[in-house]
């Protein structure tokens, strides 16, 4: 399934309609912070374009309230291309009145969907009553999805979350969230307190659909609110398998995009090349220091290396020699020259 840019009214509903008559699941790339940054993001929609991709959170109180230099530096989390559509722009914020900004914002932007991140645990955000936060403030989350709603226009606002704070609180949390209509919710299958200590369960995503079913009755099924699940999806077969076991009408892949930009191609990781790994490394290197060198460290780099440099003889003195690399030309300058070695024993 691909999508024509730009995107137009009724998105969700659109791919909603597909997904039905295709009897398959939509299927996403999870939103990480440091990691689907605008860089990564052009390398996997090179590869393999998911259905839809989702940006990395940005604080949209830092939008609003910071300096010019600090506001231009969150904005480089918002760089995307056409490549990359269906995109959506995930915030996060505890205020209503800096959710709409950060929704007049997406719509400028020229966004395809704005997301509100209602599940994040880290505790900076916490602190500031967002992320997971929210799920202990169902009234003030369903302020914020109102406040997005507000100011989107034709864009649909979705919201990603867990199934609870420090219990499963699936059955008061999402229909306080279903009753503001939102066009998606994803729920990752732990709650804050498992972070991702333990198995997620998803068996609580099928509950989550019945719930929906439910709460939305009176609605054309056609119209409901979309539920997506996430949490230790191994790659597409796994995904359709859970969807199918589910009823999900959608899947976010996150941890299985490491190292494998091909996963939404539907290669299979034995057929990938070492010279393809290492070229699409290279790629991905070049593309960070370009858009976001000046602002990010080059160490953020460092946690794809694993990743990508895994499965032939001589990949672990490799990320050996790049874990040495202070720079992203010292580290260009080591894969280049395995490249044409590993060319040569291809060849």
């Amino acid at each position: 399934m691909k999508f024509s840019s730009p995107i137009v009214k009724g998105f969700w509903d659109e791919v909603h309609k597909k997904a039905r008559v295709a009897a398959r699941p939509i299927l996403t790339l999870a939103p990480m912070a440091d990691v689907t940054d605008a860089a990564f993001r052009r390398i996997i929609a090179a590869r393999g374009m998911p259905d839809a991709l989702w940006t990395e959170f940005v604080s949209a109180d830092g939008l609003a309230r910071a300096d010019e230099r600090g506001r231009a530096k969150l904005m480089r989390d918002l760089l995307f291309t056409d490549a990359e559509r269906p995109i959506v722009a995930q915030f996060f914020t505890a205020t209503p009145e800096y959710m709409h900004a950060a929704a007049e914002l997406a719509v400028r932007l020229g966004f395809d969907g704005i997301d509100i991140n209602m599940g994040c645990p880290d505790r900076s955000v916490e602190r500031q009553g967002a992320g997971a936060a929210l799920i202990k403030t169902p009234a003030r989350a369903g302020e914020i999805i109102r406040a997005a709603k507000m100011r989107a226009g034709n864009l649909p606002v979705s919201v990603k979350t867990r199934l609870g704070w420090n219990i499963n609180q699936i059955e008061t949390w999402l229909p306080a969230l279903l009753a503001e209509a939102p066009a998606v919710v994803t729920i990752h299958a732990r709650t804050r307190k498992e972070m991702s200590k333990v198995p997620a369960r998803w068996d609580e995503i099928r509950r989550a659909v019945e719930i929906r079913d439910t709460v939305q009755a009176d609605i054309d099924p056609d119209q409901r609110t979309l539920i997506f699940g996430n949490g230790d999806v191994r790659d597409l077969a796994d995904a359709k398998t859970k969807a199918a076991a589910t009823g999900a009408d959608g899947v976010m892949l996150g941890r299985a995009i490491f190292g494998n930009p091909w996963l939404f191609s539907g290669r299979s990781t034995e057929s990938i090349t070492s010279s393809e790994r290492i070229t699409a490394l290279i790629e991905h290197i070049k593309l960070f220091d370009e858009l976001l060198g000046d602002i990010k460290s080059f160490a953020i780099m460092k946690k794809h290396f694993k990743a990508y440099i895994t499965g032939w003889d001589g990949a672990a003195q490799l990320r050996t020699q790049l874990m040495e690399a202070a720079t992203a030309t010292d580290a260009i300058k080591i894969l280049t020259k395995n490249l044409d070695d590993i060319k040569i024993t291809e060849d």
